[in-house]
C-alpha cells in the first residue's frame, strides 16, 4: 500500500470551471470565492442552500465549502429542456 501514490479525488466539472475563469483549485471556499466563480450574489448562494440545492459546512474560519460541494452542486446543476408540442 505505502508503494502506491495517493488517489487524490478529481474535480471534473470545477476545475474545467476554474481553470476557464484563471483560479486555482483549493481546499476550502469562502462565500466571496464561490460568487466568482459562479458569478452570482452572497444572496443568491444562500437561497440555493436554504433550498438544498448547494451544502454549508461548518468548517472553522469564514470557510463554507469544500470542493466536493461545489463539484456536487455542479453535477446536479443539470436542466432539460422541454419542449412543448404545439397542436
Amino acid at each position: 500500500m505505502r508503494d502506491q501514490p495517493p488517489n487524490f479525488e478529481s474535480y471534473p466539472l470545477l476545475e474545467s470551471l476554474l481553470r476557464a475563469k484563471g483560479l486555482t483549485l483549493k481546499g476550502a471556499w469562502r462565500y466571496r470565492d464561490v460568487t466568482e466563480i459562479f458569478d452570482c450574489s452572497v444572496r443568491s448562494l444562500q437561497e440555493r442552500i436554504r433550498k438544498g440545492q448547494l451544502r454549508k459546512r461548518n468548517l472553522p474560519g469564514r470557510s463554507k465549502f469544500l470542493a466536493i460541494d461545489l463539484e456536487e452542486f455542479l453535477q446536479n446543476s443539470v436542466t432539460t429542456n422541454r419542449l412543448k408540442d404545439h397542436e
